[in-house]
């Protein structure tokens, strides 16, 4: 008998699946050097999928589909919407740097960016271990292939060698864990394993060692330390346009694992991976923010501050639950929700510019080439330092009341040591605006180094303009994405 329900549930998905297989099909009578009917299908593929992603989550409903294997809530209907629009916003920032570098001679950006977002929206949606791994394997292979697309460029191939090697060995942790968490539990159903670690009659050694590695793999993924080692070498190796691919949305699906398999899947072992959460996220605020004090490439200091992004992400996992309690856990995973979007909208539009400076031949990728930017265009500077601003958390910008809610929520958990950690967090911060400021000193006071005018295709000025306004403007009115996002925890969350 067909599941109706659950196959309107995941309409995006084979939509997007189905969409992505015509494109890759049309793209090869498509004889434009920009690959312009393969773009404007794409970006009518995401818009559609998002539209779809956002009335499912208006109607505000929790189920689960296809055996238990698929959850669908409001809380992964908004996340895949906001992934599919990041997607969107690469793709329009990348077209024309992507066209310079000869990567649009055939149309394997788009198609495997459409498949990496497929494997981004399977992870969200997965209440089963195989399809968690399934939808992850499909987004690190997409990526593998992206990062590695300018195959005659040594850099590029180099960083995709690293990012292989590493992602291979982090899935294997994943797989490992959630192994042996099947082992003990005798379920890979997300929901059964919580009902069976309830129960009290399993031993607890083998729960604890395989919550070890899926806790690593999913550090990873995060990009936090001690697993960060591939961030910048991926980040500053691979074209700019792909690091933006890995920058923006996949962080998106790796929020959403990490609260399907902690909190859906292991919310008894709280106490366990509370500890490990902590350390990931005081390792991360100090390793990532003394890191980018010393780097001049800005791909590289970019990456390491979204090693300590994450960190505060993880404070607001770690305080969701505490003494068994769950009374502050909608305030504390939905600040962590908020701080990963607004986290992705900022970072969108700093790489945005990124791309915009850069023409063919010439990256722009040191600190340095951004002297004199507002002289140059006053615009484009503008975006740029509201994103950095943000980054540093300087009201009234989003940055600023994603940074306050999460320590707000952190402050209400009463856990032992949270007014230390805040302060922690508050010196930390502090730190991080140095390099934020001296990239806008450097853009402000600094003479420029080419007379160049910069100029941009009608699409991606205006999306970029959008972009930034956003950030300006959920900074004033925050009210609005903080609501959305308690009501989507709440709501996923009830039942």
């Amino acid at each position: 008998m067909i599941d109706v329900s659950s196959w309107i549930s995941i309409s995006p998905e084979v939509i997007l699946l189905l969409m992505t297989c015509v494109i890759s099909l049309v793209d090869l009578g498509v004889q434009s050097a920009k690959r312009t009917l393969t773009f404007a299908l794409t970006l009518a593929t995401l818009l559609m999928v998002s539209g779809l992603e956002i009335f499912l989550a208006n109607e505000g409903s929790v189920g689960f589909g296809f055996s238990h294997m698929v959850v669908f809530d409001p809380m992964g209907h908004w996340l895949k919407a906001f992934s599919a629009l990041a997607v969107l916003t690469t793709f329009v920032y990348g077209r024309p740097y992507a066209a310079d570098r000869g990567m649009l001679k055939g149309g394997e950006l788009f198609t495997l960016g459409l498949f990496a977002l497929l494997g981004m929206m399977v992870m969200i949606s997965g209440n089963h271990f195989l399809v968690i791994y399934l939808g992850l394997e499909m987004l690190t292979l997409c990526s593998y292939a992206l990062v590695a697309l300018r195959r005659d460029n040594a850099a590029a191939t180099e960083a995709a060698m690293k990012y292989f090697v590493l992602g291979a060995l982090a899935s294997g942790f994943l797989l490992y864990g959630l192994s042996m968490l099947y082992g003990a539990t005798g379920s890979l159903d997300i929901s059964r394993v919580f009902e069976s670690i309830s129960s009290g009659q399993i031993q607890p050694q083998v729960l604890v060692l395989g919550l070890v590695f899926v806790v690593c793999a999913l550090a990873f993924k995060l990009s936090v330390v001690p697993f960060h080692m591939w961030v910048p070498d991926v980040y500053q190796g691979a074209p700019t346009a792909v690091t933006l691919m890995i920058a923006g949305a996949p962080k998106l699906a790796a929020f959403a694992i990490t609260i399907r398999l902690l909190v859906s899947g292991l919310l008894p072992m709280a106490q366990d991976w509370q500890q490990m959460l902590i350390i990931l996220s005081v390792c991360s605020l100090a390793v990532g923010n003394l890191a980018a004090i010393a780097q001049t490439n800005l791909k590289r200091m970019l990456a390491f501050s979204t090693i300590s992004q994450m960190g505060f992400v993880l404070i607001g996992l770690y305080c969701g639950v505490f003494q068994g309690s769950t009374a502050d856990a909608a305030n504390a995973y939905s600040s962590s929700m908020f701080y990963v979007i607004t986290y992705v909208l900022t970072t969108l539009a700093a790489f945005g510019v990124i791309l915009l400076l850069a023409r063919e031949g010439f990256e722009s990728e040191e600190i340095s080439d951004l002297a004199g930017l507002n002289q140059r265009s006053p615009l484009y500077a503008a975006v740029m330092a509201i994103c950095l601003f943000s980054l540093a958390g300087v009201p009234p910008l989003v940055g600023f009341y994603a940074k306050l809610s999460v320590l707000q929520a952190l402050l209400a958990s009463q856990l032992f040591a949270s007014t230390y950690l805040v302060v922690f967090a508050l010196i930390m911060s502090l730190l991080a605006a140095f390099y934020y400021i001296r990239v806008i000193k450097v853009m402000y006071f600094d003479q420029p180094l080419t007379a160049t005018t910069v100029s941009a295709s009608w699409e991606v000025r205006w999306v970029l303009t959008l972009n930034g306004l956003l950030i300006l403007a959920l900074g004033l009115f925050p009210g609005g994405l903080m609501t959305l996002c308690a009501q989507a925890i709440l709501k996923s969350f009830a039942s």
